[in-house]
C-alpha cells in the first residue's frame, strides 16, 4: 500500500488507516464479536494498514482494551492513536471533559489499556466549552514533553480552534468526518492543515456505512444501533440520498471496483495529507478497503462526485 505521513511527525503510516470505534461502540452491541475484530486488528498491519485509531470512550473503555490485546507483541508494526476528553455518565450520556487533571488521569489510564509505553497520537476528542482550550491543550502539550504521547492531536475542531491550539503547540492531525455526504470542513479546517503541514484523518469516509451501497430504505437497524436515529438514516432521507450511491456505484463499475473503494479514492484525492480511517470489523471489508489506495479516478471522475448534492439530513 502506498504511505503517508501524519503531519510533520515523520510517521508514515499506510494511507487507508482503521477506526476501531464500531467494534464496540454505537453500532449493534448484539453484534459484537471481540475474537473476529482482533482477528481484524491482526491482518490490518500485514496489509499496510498501520494506523489503529480507537478512544477512551469507545465501550467505553472496552475499544482500548481489544485493541491492546490484539495488538501485544506487535506494537513496533502500527501507529497507535487514541483520544481523551469524552466520556458517558451515570445516565448513559456522552459528555465532555477536557479538564487538565482528567486528561492527564485518561491518559495514564489508556497507556495500560493499550499495553504501551507511548501513545503515537493523542488526540482531544472534544473541545469543553467549559474549559479554556489553553488549559487543555496546554496539558496535551505536557504529556507530549513527559513522553507519554509522541504527538498530539484535535477532534471536530472549526478553523478558529485549530489556529488557537497551533498557537499554542503544534498541532499534528485534525480528525473529523469527512466524506461524499459529509464534507462541511472543505472550505476551511481542510485547507489550513495542507497549509500548514497538519495531517487530516477523515472518520466515518464511507458515510457510517451508506456509501457502501449495502444500505437501503428497507434496512432495520437493531435498536442501539445509532443510525436507527439518525436523520440521515431515516426513510425519507435514505431515498434522498440514493443519488449519492447510485452516482458512486456507476464509476466503481467502471473501475471493477467497489463503491467503497470510489468513495475512499474520493477521500483520498483531497491530498495527500489526507488519511481516512474507515472503520469494519470484518476482514473481507479490511481488505476492500484497503485496495482503495490503488484506485485512482479521473479528474472528470472527481469532479462529478464532488459536484453531487448534499446528504438529506443533518448529522446528528
Amino acid at each position: 500500500m502506498q504511505t503517508r505521513t501524519i503531519g510533520s511527525s515523520g510517521l508514515t503510516v499506510g494511507a487507508i488507516g482503521l477506526g476501531c470505534m464500531g467494534m464496540s461502540h454505537l453500532y449493534d452491541s448484539a453484534g459484537r464479536d471481540d475474537a473476529r475484530s482482533t482477528e481484524v486488528l491482526r491482518e490490518a498491519p500485514g496489509l499496510g494498514v498501520t494506523l489503529i485509531d480507537t478512544a477512551a470512550v469507545y465501550g467505553p473503555f472496552l475499544n482500548e482494551s481489544l485493541v491492546g490485546a490484539a495488538l501485544e507483541g506487535r506494537r513496533s508494526e502500527v501507529v497507535l492513536a487514541t483520544k481523551c476528553g469524552l466520556n458517558v455518565n451515570a445516565d448513559g450520556v456522552t459528555v465532555r471533559d477536557a479538564r487538565p487533571e482528567t486528561i492527564t488521569r485518561e491518559c495514564d489510564e489508556s497507556l495500560k489499556r493499550l499495553r504501551t509505553d507511548v501513545i503515537d497520537l493523542y488526540q482531544l476528542h472534544r473541545v469543553d466549552p467549559d474549559v479554556p482550550l489553553e488549559d487543555s491543550w496546554g496539558t496535551m502539550a505536557d504529556l507530549q514533553r513527559q513522553g507519554k504521547v509522541r504527538f498530539i492531536g484535535l477532534s471536530e475542531v472549526t478553523i478558529d480552534e485549530v489556529r488557537l491550539a497551533h498557537a499554542i503547540a503544534p498541532v499534528t492531525s485534525v480528525q473529523s468526518e469527512l466524506s461524499l455526504w459529509t464534507r462541511q470542513w472543505v472550505d476551511d479546517v481542510l485547507p489550513w492543515t495542507a497549509a500548514n503541514d497538519v495531517a487530516f484523518l477523515p472518520y466515518s469516509p464511507l458515510g457510517r456505512g451508506f456509501l457502501t451501497g449495502a444500505i437501503t430504505a428497507s434496512t432495520e437497524f437493531a435498536a442501539d444501533d445509532m443510525r436507527a436515529g439518525n436523520p440521515r438514516f431515516q426513510p425519507s432521507a435514505l431515498s434522498a440520498n440514493q443519488t449519492l450511491v447510485d452516482e458512486v456505484r456507476a464509476i466503481a463499475v467502471r473501475h471493477d471496483a467497489t463503491p467503497a473503494q470510489v468513495a475512499l479514492a474520493w477521500v483520498l484525492a483531497q491530498g495527500p495529507h489526507v488519511i481516512p480511517i474507515p472503520g469494519t470489523k470484518r476482514s473481507h471489508r479490511l481488505r476492500e478497503n484497503a485496495a482503495a489506495a490503488d484506485l485512482t479516478l479521473s479528474v472528470d471522475e472527481l469532479r462529478l462526485l464532488t459536484d453531487l448534492p448534499s446528504a438529506e439530513g443533518t448529522r446528528y
